[in-house]
């Protein structure tokens, strides 16, 4: 099979894909394509009508074939004026019905898959999106999808009624005069080469499109986003090279598929005249011989640019139906991403009571390289254990994993032990005695509260920041919660207290504010597990004695886990855990390891 071959094929199995998608809406597609089918069938009517007209009034003399008196080509000239009036109508009323009812059946699809993707999307793990620009993912939930609707309105079923419309052309001119219309129709086959010319160039063109447009996305929003780095460090020069190189790119492969069209439309319309100028010479030639009547050469010369009309549309109907196919291929890759977050659990989480256990885990976010090697502890619950070591120690990996942003890694093989059965496994997270995949996994993440130390805030007011529109948590309590933690009076200082917009990100607020709203957030859902996460290392001293407190009440009753690196935020941690290189290498009773001799705790003491 031939390169192109396999294309194709690839390119039916996705259209087909597609189409499955319009199932839910079975009786809008039939109607859609029914419509279609009669607007073709109608298009002959009107040629037929005009022959008619024509040649019934076209004889003047008695003796001819046809001839009538002036009175009934009166009454024949109303008949048929008025079937041409009707024909019109009805095409008018067929088409209007037709537009309609194909761009709501794309509309519809376009909602449902467009609903698919988000909810693949929000299912994906964390390691896809750390592959992935949020700029291409906009693209594919966005325009990628937006020009599937294009399959349906201007596409797949529209494509059958020109096919169709097409037949029935060539039948009728064949039935009309079959050697007139071979002598007419004698430039078809350089039409049709023009056609695949063009549908192969504009594939390519509209390939090289959309990537454009998902790399452009891509960089927009990324810059945007670090815009506050790009001018900090006076990027502004590079990094507007850089967009003008992309743009230009976008631009280029733009400009090519103008290109194609540019070429291919006034090459339909060279042939098309051309086509005119056949039939004319031919006709003039063999009038007499074919018995030609005026009615029979506006038949003819309707008829050509009828034909090359469709075929002409045809191309631009194929091309969109591709860029279709080629939008779709990209969007249901993102389906088809396995890259998904198993939910095969069945235990309910909602009645943890916090005990945590790692057994011998084993932990990287690429391939071999271990962030997390072998570790194991155990957090009782009620108690609060901090984990303390250096940057890349693999601290923020322990919530990842007890969270199920990630999964644990197999267990390296050990060369020196081949033989041993147990040597390659996975490590096990437990909750209360249970492997933390048995849990179900909404259940388990409403169990975990946590604290990040970049705080993420949507552009909504603080009170829904805070209770993320869940609707079983009142005013009432996010107030209480707040004066709890101690940052009502923050809140209440703001303009419209608690209903005061963050803006995108919680731009509005400081760091430290905006840590001190997810303290609240995590203290309202209640979470028998609490983690913070390095909360405090880049705030002011104040905000640090606000966040100190706040950590103290919401481990009050439950297990907490301070990931920390300032050793004055854990002073009341019951456990500490040191770790270094994705290694555990000392951990117990904070008592006992600020007595132990060389300990690594003792000595980060000293010098802290």
């Amino acid at each position: 099979m031939t390169k192109n071959a396999s294309q194709n094929k690839f390119s039916f199995t996705l259209l087909k894909r597609i189409l499955t998608y319009s199932k839910p809406y079975k009786k809008l597609f039939f109607l859609a394509v029914t419509l279609t089918l009669l607007l073709a069938s109608l298009a002959i009517v009107r040629p037929l009508l005009i022959n008619e007209m024509l040649n019934g009034i076209g004889a003047v003399n008695p003796l001819d074939d046809g001839y009538m008196n002036p009175d009934d080509k009166i009454s024949f000239l109303n008949k048929m004026g008025l079937s041409l009036i009707a024909v019109l109508l009805l095409e008018a009323l067929l088409q209007f019905t037709n537009i309609y009812v194909t761009n709501l059946l794309g509309q519809n699809i376009v909602k449902d898959l467009r609903l698919q993707v988000y909810s693949h999307i929000l299912k994906l793990k964390n390691t896809y999106f750390d592959n992935t620009p949020v700029g291409t993912l906009v693209t594919r939930a966005i325009s990628d999808i937006e020009s599937l609707s294009d399959v349906f309105s201007q596409g797949f079923i529209v494509i059958c009624g020109d096919i169709l419309m097409l037949i029935i052309f060539l039948t009728a001119m064949l039935m009309k005069n079959w050697a007139v219309a071979l002598v007419t129709l004698s430039t078809i086959p350089l039409l049709l080469i023009a056609t695949n010319l063009f549908k192969n160039g504009i594939k390519t063109t509209f390939t090289e499109v959309r990537n454009a447009v998902a790399s452009l996305n891509a960089f927009t929003n990324e810059h945007i986003s670090g815009m506050r780095i790009v001018q900090l460090f006076n990027r502004e020069k590079i990094e507007y090279e850089k967009f003008k190189e992309i743009n230009e790119k976008h631009r280029d492969a733009n400009i090519k598929s103008i290109w194609y069209y540019s070429v291919f439309f006034p090459v339909v319309e060279i042939l098309s005249a051309v086509s005119v100028a056949l039939f004319i010479w031919f006709a003039g030639l063999k009038a007499n011989a074919f018995n030609l009547k005026l009615g029979d050469i506006t038949f003819f010369i309707m008829m050509i640019n009828m034909v090359f009309r469709p075929i002409r549309m045809l191309a631009d109907r194929l091309n969109t139906l591709q860029m279709g196919v080629v939008a779709s291929e990209r969007v249901f890759k993102v389906i088809d991403t396995n890259e998904i977050i198993s939910e095969t659990g069945t235990i309910s989480a909602t009645h943890i009571k916090g005990k945590v256990e790692f057994k011998d885990v084993w932990f990287a976010y690429k391939d071999d390289d271990y962030v997390i090697k072998g570790i194991s502890f155990i957090i009782n619950q009620g108690e609060t254990a901090a984990i303390i070591g250096a940057t890349g120690a693999g601290k923020s990996s322990i919530l990842n994993l007890l969270s199920r942003f990630y999964e644990i890694s197999a267990t390296p093989i050990n060369k020196d032990k081949l033989h041993a059965k147990d040597n390659i496994y996975k490590g096990k997270i437990l909750i209360d005695d249970v492997i933390i995949s048995e849990y179900k996994l909404n259940e388990l993440r409403e169990s975990i509260g946590v604290v990040l130390q970049d705080v993420f805030l949507f552009s909504d007011s603080i009170i829904n920041n805070i209770t993320l529109q869940n609707p079983l948590i009142t005013e009432e309590q996010v107030i209480t919660a707040s004066k709890n933690i101690g940052v009502h009076d923050f809140i209440m200082s703001l303009p419209s207290g608690y209903h005061y917009n963050v803006k995108e990100r919680g731009t509005m607020l400081s760091a430290g504010q905006r840590q001190l709203v997810a303290f609240v957030r995590a203290y309202v859902y209640n979470p028998p597990i609490f983690i913070l996460d390095e909360a405090t290392s880049s705030i002011d001293l104040e905000t640090e004695k606000l966040i100190q407190k706040a950590s103290i009440e919401l481990a009050k009753n439950r297990t907490s886990i301070i990931i920390a690196h300032r050793l004055s935020t854990i002073h009341h941690a019951d456990r500490i855990i040191v770790m270094d290189k994705g290694e555990i290498i000392e951990q117990g009773e904070t008592k006992y390891l600020a007595q132990k001799i060389d300990g690594v705790y003792k000595k980060m003491l000293e010098f802290n």
